[in-house]
């Protein structure tokens, strides 16, 4: 008994050591994106180096020995005895760091995930924990970066312990990953981070603007189900095109700068949050804005840049919710939300994280809303996904059969 109260403390003091790594990392993480970023948009000629950044990026993950490892090997970790490299964190915080700086359209999160992993792995090595403990930490390491990347504990949480196995979560985990997500959430706040908020007001309700939300969460999942299969098709045919992931990046980065000439400004580069702020606080839309974004995030993600798919699906969702809420005369920060909501669920598979990530991004405003826009976009989205390492529940098979 004694044992065993004594591995539980263990495994719990491990969980807080964690989180607040990730938190402090998070923070650190976050700081440098934003410091980037303000240097790309304040020197546009940065982007005509994304090819250079780009092939530094391929240079490190193989010096680092981590070029096969991404999102999708970090959440495989959690459901099989396969750990990561520890020198993912260090690899995926200058790769991506590098693309923020020279406008490829990836964001922070999925980032996030990776470094979450590897400061996890490093510190189970460090303690000589089991494998059993080593995945629980994984999750503890994923959820703690998140939350202290976003600012949104609880959906760090749930998206943690429901991307690796929609429909499953395993309770052992629940308690290590939530303590691990608020101490990082708090060191986040320590440190003088803020959590990412979105201002939402809400109109009058009435059954007219219900059924238009509910076709705006449809259309939304339709949109996410494209994305996820259009990204796929971006990585598979860049890397059968160009077998050497050199010039593979090379040449997307070189179509990249070419896109963004056309367009004429960067409001398609880098992850877009200041986008999404917008359409919230001033109800600016662009209806093509939705498909920009999708074409340069299918680019960059497709030809290898690093840094995620998260924050561009928030983007994705939030300018086709409020362009389909404006076609349809409701508000369009109303229409964003849902959108957003819809199209992060359904290119994820995350029921839960997605209401809690509206809930927390929102600040409760509208959670009704955005709940019923998840649950929508959940059972329209089919089995596509993001993540191809993403495993089901069999009544979710069952249901899609």
């Amino acid at each position: 008994m004694k044992g065993k109260i004594t591995a539980i403390l263990k495994g719990l003091l491990l969980s807080l050591l964690v989180g607040v790594c990730g938190g402090g990392m998070g923070r650190l993480f976050s700081a440098a994106i934003a410091l980037v970023t303000g240097l790309r948009l304040q020197n546009g000629w940065l982007i005509c180096l994304l090819p250079v950044a780009g092939l530094l990026s391929v240079w490190l993950y193989r010096r680092l020995r981590v070029d096969t490892v991404g999102t999708n090997q970090v959440i495989a970790s959690t459901c099989e005895n396969e750990g990561v490299s520890p020198l993912l964190a260090p690899a995926v915080f200058v790769a991506s760091t590098l693309s923020h700086l020279c406008g490829a359209s990836v964001g922070r999160e999925g980032a996030a995930l990776q470094l979450g992993g590897g400061v996890a792995t490093a510190i189970g090595r460090l303690f000589r924990v089991d494998k059993e403990r080593q995945k629980l930490l994984v999750y503890c390491g994923m959820a703690g970066v998140f939350s202290g990347v976003f600012g949104t504990p609880l959906a760090a949480v749930a998206f943690t312990l429901e991307v690796a196995w929609v429909g499953h979560m395993r309770g052992r985990a629940v308690i290590p990953t939530l303590l691990s997500s608020l101490s990082a959430y708090g060191i986040l706040r320590l440190l003088g981070g803020e959590p990412e908020r979105f201002p939402l007001t809400l109109p009058s309700f009435s059954v007219p603007l219900l059924g238009k939300l509910a076709l705006i969460a449809a259309l939304s999942a339709l949109v996410a189900m494209a994305f996820c299969r259009l990204l796929h098709l971006a990585e598979h045919g860049a890397a059968h095109l160009f077998k050497n992931a050199y010039l593979r990046i090379a040449v997307g980065g070189a179509l990249l700068i070419a896109l963004t000439a056309l367009v004429g400004n960067q409001t398609y580069n880098g992850a877009g949050t200041d986008v999404i702020h917008r359409v919230f606080a001033e109800g600016e839309i662009g209806y093509e804005a939705f498909l920009l974004k999708l074409l340069f995030t299918c680019v960059a993600v497709g030809v290898g840049y690093k840094g995620g798919e998260i924050v561009p699906t928030l983007f994705i969702g939030a300018t086709f919710g409020g362009a389909a809420a404006a076609l349809l005369g409701i508000s369009p920060a109303l229409g964003a939300a849902v959108g957003l909501t819809a199209l992060f669920c359904g290119a994820t598979n995350c029921l839960l994280a997605s209401a809690l990530l509206a809930a927390e991004l929102f600040s409760g405003v509208g959670i009704g809303y955005t709940t019923l826009a998840a649950v929508i976009a959940f059972f329209l989205s089919g089995r596509v996904s993001l993540y191809t390492a993403q495993r089901r529940d069999r009544l979710r098979e069952i249901y899609h059969k």
